[in-house]
């Protein structure tokens, strides 16, 4: 990748941080609303290794807030979209792909290669819950999404400790698990401070712009951790 791809970036961490940023390996559970923006700015920032988890494909519902969803990728694998803008982006970022819904039958699939930090964007309950379990044992850096659907107002994001959030449907559930696992370490999460929309709707609303930055405030603040 020509050095003048980060150049702007260069100038604000130095060489020898961004050289750094090279050697790092993020994994990025679900590629929708949230991951795929996560990827986006973690690979425009220089990070060198992405492995990308989403068992889903491209669903016209997404255009409205995912970032590989177009009229053109409608029908295709989620991991192959976003492979490939991947390295249109930067081609030297190796990028490792995982097709499945994550379940505790193959959640070691997951941890197969070497992860510096652990990103769980993806929808399930259960999931998530196992990834806290796995990221603690393992000793993983990870941070995990919590509720963006029915939310309107980027400005009320946070990344806080999961005890601390507030009128989140979802982090509600992950914050009663920890409390009964009687989890005693900080678990990171990006939350929304605002009270969820009614829709009478199963299936939630959702915006371009609180996914989205979700997505960018959750890879700042993985960059950041490396940047330490």
């Amino acid at each position: 990748m020509p050095r003048n791809s980060f150049s702007r970036f260069e100038k604000l961490i130095g060489n020898d941080k961004l050289e750094d940023l090279k050697k790092k390996c993020v994994l990025v559970l679900g590629c929708g609303g949230v991951g795929g923006y996560v990827v986006e700015a973690l690979v425009r920032s220089g990070i060198g290794s992405i492995i990308i988890v989403d068992h889903d494909v491209v669903d016209e519902s997404n255009i409205n807030r995912q970032i590989i969803a177009l009229t053109s990728t409608v029908g295709l694998n989620k991991v192959d979209v976003l492979e490939d803008r991947i390295h249109l982006i930067q081609p030297d970022c190796q990028v490792i792909k995982i097709s499945s819904f994550i379940t505790d039958e193959n959640i070691n699939l997951l941890f197969s290669s070497k992860i510096d930090f652990f990103v769980d964007a993806c929808d399930t309950i259960l999931t998530k819950k196992m990834v806290i379990l796995e990221c603690l044992k393992r000793k993983i850096p990870f941070i995990t999404c919590c509720g963006t659907g029915n939310k309107f107002d980027p400005s009320k994001l946070e990344i806080t400790d999961i005890r601390k959030t507030i009128n989140d449907p979802l982090a509600r559930i992950l914050r009663k698990y920890v409390n009964d696992c009687k989890i005693k370490q900080k678990i990171y999460v990006c939350s929304s401070r605002e009270i969820p929309q009614k829709t009478h709707d199963r299936v939630p609303g959702s915006t371009a712009f609180v996914p989205s930055s979700a997505g960018l405030l959750i890879a700042s603040f993985i960059i950041r951790e490396f940047l330490k």
